[in-house]
């Protein structure tokens, strides 16, 4: 049935309706968190480079965690020049 207020619902529908979207939101959320973190320490790991070329995997390794100081240190230069 409707009405001028619009379709009438049952008044404990809204808040089931709620609770859904927040556990919803909850578990996304906390995918979305997880997801990046693994996704970092797969890239790190070198988990993409071919199992069986062991310098190929510690070169990837070595690689990335020195391009990740090298931003770290770049970001402190940037942040120490503006603060001046």
């Amino acid at each position: 049935m409707t009405n001028a207020a619009g379709p009438s619902r049952d008044p404990g529908s809204g808040e089931e309706e709620s609770r859904r979207i927040l556990a919803r939101v909850a578990s996304e959320s906390t995918t979305i968190g997880r997801s990046a973190m693994e996704q970092a320490c797969r890239h790190f790991s070198a988990a993409d480079a071919p199992k069986d070329d062991p310098v190929e995997v510690w070169g990837k390794r070595i690689a990335r965690l020195l391009a990740l100081a090298f931003a770290i240190w770049a970001i402190a230069q940037i942040a120490a020049h503006f603060a001046r």
